[in-house]
């Protein structure tokens, strides 16, 4: 299992736009093989915010994921700039060997 989580710093005043405009993403990246969670959502105290979190089955389902991905971009030509600039942004990938219940052993 892996697990990709970051965050994204956006204008205050365009942070819904910015997750709005993730939504087709969203949708299909929740509908390819081995997604078990992908969203990005707004953080409830610092306006500018946007929490990213992913779960993938294997590295070879998330390598598919970006690859489709970097497809999809190339395909419908990259915009000079995006439509909600990004001030900063971290995403970090994480192997996961086990999981369970938070507080149970």
């Amino acid at each position: 299992m892996l697990v990709v989580a970051g965050s994204f710093e956006v204008d205050p005043a365009r942070r819904d736009e910015f997750v709005e405009s993730r939504k087709a993403a969203m949708t299909i990246s929740r509908g390819e093989k081995g997604c078990h969670e992908y969203v990005f959502a707004p953080d409830p105290i610092d306006p500018g915010r946007v929490v990213l979190f992913e779960r993938w089955e294997s590295p070879e389902d998330l390598a598919a994921h970006l690859s489709a991905m970097r497809a999809r971009s190339a395909a419908a030509g990259e915009p000079a700039s995006p439509p909600v600039p990004v001030i900063s942004s971290e995403v970090l990938q994480y192997d996961i060997s086990g999981s369970g219940p938070v507080g149970g052993r």
